[in-house]
């Protein structure tokens, strides 16, 4: 087990003290669940923190361990620390929940422990009348809480199993089943606004039915696999995920600002944020020990859990077509990525970018095409094209055909545009590209939507 250091155990006390003291406040005060949320997720960076540093060797002895190839000397660390992330997220948002409907349980229960209300005899056989608690609400959080569960669980079985692509592919749309069923029940709507141009051919809304579920089930597959897609240095899963976690926070905050009135989604904006704190606390903590140099990997657990805690808020809080705009760069990743996922080209079991030992630093990793195995034809001149745009480099041998190709993942191409680069300042490179990306996302949902329709619905 390693030792917490002094500084480091003063520093995490004090930040569970104070958070302490803001739930009790909260729950004496009747306070906003806002600040309740913020202070749990003090605590579950406090304990996700400490939990890493002592649990570490756990993992290792269990055989939960791996070599970061990307060292001069590479030692063995802990893997699968991720679950430590999960769990403690799981156990933080069934401790909020009290905090969440603090004011309907006060309200049920005839002001929480006023003797002068006394419990009707027929209340023995039916149990408390419940007519006024907002059920629907409370569904949303054992949905959301559930489909987490259930990518939790498949992380685990990937870490432990190595399970291959193409099985584990579709697993998450069966995980959020349940939140889509949760969907349909408590909101149902399935129609799309038309942009502006359209709508003297189409009408001013077209309903989807039964393929904005489809659409729907897509966002849940595709969130937890781009984030385990985009990988492979040191900080970059947890960086991205902290990074979109942070963006999704920033839009829930718009709708959330001071106003006249409350604004109609602000409910939904809260859930999201409530979702949120929680999960940025207890990546904050990983992050602190897989930021370069590593000391612990994040493992798959991770990767599934963090992209449908996004997927899960993005469908429950019905925002799902903006969470895209902060997903640009996973989604050109995944399709410059296809290619390779697909068979089209060969794929190797890993394609995280190459270390070269005499100057540390990393470059492209690359796949080779040997005479008895070559590349077709057709696909070895759709790579030159792509060399030709400086979106790949390949080697030719004499005849003209290609024998070597960078692999196609986002990593490989900023090394490709930005050449040999050391692990730290490439996957901060990156995280600064997703920062701005999903900032101009943002600015232009709500700044240029009318140019394609009548009005942002911020405000």
């Amino acid at each position: 087990m390693q030792q917490l250091s002094q500084t480091e155990t003063y520093s995490l006390s004090g930040l569970s003290a104070a958070c302490l003291a803001v739930l009790v406040n909260a729950w004496k005060s009747d306070g906003e669940p806002l600040f309740a949320s913020l202070a749990i997720s003090g605590i579950a960076f406090a304990f996700t923190y400490a939990c890493i540093r002592w649990t570490g060797h756990v993992f290792i002895k269990r055989g939960y361990k791996g070599r970061d190839m990307s060292k001069k000397t590479p030692v063995e660390i802990p893997e699968a620390i991720g679950l430590i992330c999960a769990l403690v997220y799981l156990l933080a948002i069934v401790n909020f929940l009290p905090f969440a409907f603090k004011r309907d349980i006060v309200e049920v229960t005839s002001g929480a422990g006023n003797k002068v209300n006394l419990l009707e005899a027929q209340h023995l056989e039916t149990g408390r009348f419940l007519h006024r608690f907002p059920l629907e609400k409370l569904a949303s959080y054992g949905f959301a809480y559930g489909t987490l569960a259930s990518m939790t669980i498949l992380g685990i079985l990937d870490d432990s199993f190595d399970m291959r692509w193409r099985h584990k592919f579709f697993i998450p749309a069966f995980a959020a089943l349940p939140m889509l069923a949760l969907y349909f029940v408590d909101f149902g709507v399935t129609h799309v606004v038309v942009p502006l141009p359209l709508r003297q051919y189409v009408g001013e809304l077209i309903d989807l039915g039964g393929f904005y579920y489809l659409y729907m089930a897509a966002i849940a597959i595709f969130c937890p696999n781009c984030i385990n897609i985009l990988a492979g240095i040191n900080g970059i899963e947890v960086g991205q995920s902290i990074v979109i976690a942070a963006l999704i926070a920033f839009n829930d905050i718009l709708y959330l600002l001071p106003s006249v009135q409350p604004h109609p989604a602000a409910d939904s904006h809260l859930f999201s944020m409530y979702l949120l704190l929680p999960f940025i606390g207890v990546s904050l903590a990983l992050l602190k020990h897989n930021w370069f140099p590593a000391k612990v990997f994040v493992g798959d657990t991770y990767c599934y859990f963090a992209g449908m805690v996004f997927a899960v808020v993005g469908i429950l809080g019905h925002f799902s077509k903006t969470l895209l705009l902060l997903f640009i760069p996973q989604i050109f990743n995944f399709c410059y990525s296809a290619p390779q996922l697909f068979g089209i080209v060969p794929c190797p079991r890993h394609r995280l970018p190459r270390f070269n030992a005499r100057t540390g630093l990393l470059e492209p990793s690359v796949t080779t095409f040997s005479d008895d195995k070559p590349l077709r034809p057709i696909v070895g001149e759709a790579l030159k094209i792509l060399h030709k745009v400086k979106l790949l480099r390949v080697q030719q041998g004499d005849s003209g055909r290609v024998t070597e190709t960078t692999n196609f993942t986002i990593l490989n191409l900023w090394l490709v545009w930005r050449g040999p680069l050391r692990e730290d300042r490439l996957a901060v490179e990156i995280l600064a590209m997703q920062t701005a990306v999903g900032l101009l996302g943002l600015w232009v949902r709500h700044s240029c939507s009318k140019l394609l329709f009548t009005a942002d619905n911020r405000f």
